[in-house]
């Protein structure tokens, strides 16, 4: 299984660290079972974060005709002009290096098209942390689909034709998010425990010493009556 985690100018360190971490362990603790690249939709380059002068290297190009899973991260800065944090604006006018601004020059590159392409592919799996749903979202790309982002841009993921779910992880087939940065980590553990088995996540689990938070959000079962 190969999984790609996509580098954009201006994503941020810890939606990509944390989740490249507790998958990398998965592929040590199941050998041969998953491999992790870190890509970008240009190819390989060094790619500048968020965060000050921390830059990764995408070692290779996003390849949706290969890759068995994308992992899309969320952008790191200002949440804009202040004006709704809540719904920020993702045409980017007038933000500089804010979220939205970030999140809408990435719309602008080539990625869009590569996470269309893998999320028609048959068998493959597109999950996003933090604002990766949200960049999806302003790409046109997961509307009617069921996901969820930081807590301040569930109403962005609203206006955008999602259906916006406040839960640490929501599981649409094969469409899984997670929410704000540290929930990186329970998606993580979460995509071991369905693809490889809940031995191998609760493996990496103890290594980590960390207790995934919530249940994971399916559209199955009741629907709950007076909630």
């Amino acid at each position: 299984m190969l999984c790609q985690i996509v580098l954009f100018d201006g994503f941020d360190p810890l939606d990509v660290v944390a989740p490249y971490e507790v998958l990398f362990a998965g592929g040590v603790a199941a050998p041969g079972a998953l491999r992790v690249e870190l890509v970008s939709a240009e190819g390989p380059r060094e790619v500048p974060s968020g965060s000050g002068l921390l830059t990764l290297r995408a070692t290779a190009a996003l390849d949706p005709r290969r890759v068995d899973l994308v992992l899309v991260p969320g952008a790191v800065g200002p949440l804009g002009d202040g004006a709704d944090p809540d719904a920020p604006d993702l045409d980017g006018a007038g933000c500089g290096d804010s979220v939205p601004a970030l999140l809408a020059r990435a719309v602008r590159t080539g990625l869009p098209a590569l996470l269309r392409e893998a999320l028609e592919r048959p068998g493959a799996i597109v999950a996003t942390v933090c604002g990766g749903s949200a960049l999806l979202a302003a790409a046109g790309l997961i509307e009617g689909r069921h996901a969820t982002t930081n807590h301040l841009g569930l109403r962005l993921l609203e206006a955008s034709g999602v259906i916006a779910v406040d839960a640490r992880v929501v599981d649409d087939g094969d469409l899984v998010a997670g929410a704000g940065v540290t929930s990186g980590l329970d998606l993580g553990l979460y995509l071991l425990e369905r693809e490889l088995g809940p031995r191998i996540a609760h493996a990496v689990e103890q290594l980590f010493a960390h207790e995934r938070r919530g249940t994971v959000w399916r559209a199955a079962g009741p629907v709950p009556a007076g909630f």
